[in-house]
């Protein structure tokens, strides 16, 4: 990898030295054009989803017993992972 000492680009590997162009490290990396949105929205599993289930809800404040639920797989496993959202309040909550 490279990096910058004084008029030249050095090699921390080889110490192989190069001239420093202004032309061509102008061109390298530019923040013209770009902006910062944030976090992205992370996706709701249970969007959309119409199946339900009799689940109690956690939420302490929720007497709900009905819930939406899809079934993921868990990466390099034999089993799954099971996303609940309260059809009540909303709550999210997930078992493995």
């Amino acid at each position: 990898m490279m990096h910058t000492e004084g008029d030249a680009w050095v090699c921390r590997s080889c110490a192989n030295e190069e001239p420093r162009d202004s032309q061509a490290e102008a061109a390298m990396a530019t923040r013209d054009g770009q902006r910062d949105d944030g976090a992205p929205a992370v996706a709701d599993a249970t969007q959309g989803s119409t199946e339900t289930m009799q689940e109690p809800c956690p939420a302490a404040d929720c007497d709900s017993d009905r819930v939406y639920y899809e079934m993921m797989p868990k990466p390099g496993g034999s089993y799954e992972v099971r996303l609940f959202t309260c059809v009540e309040c909303g709550h999210k909550w997930r078992e493995s």
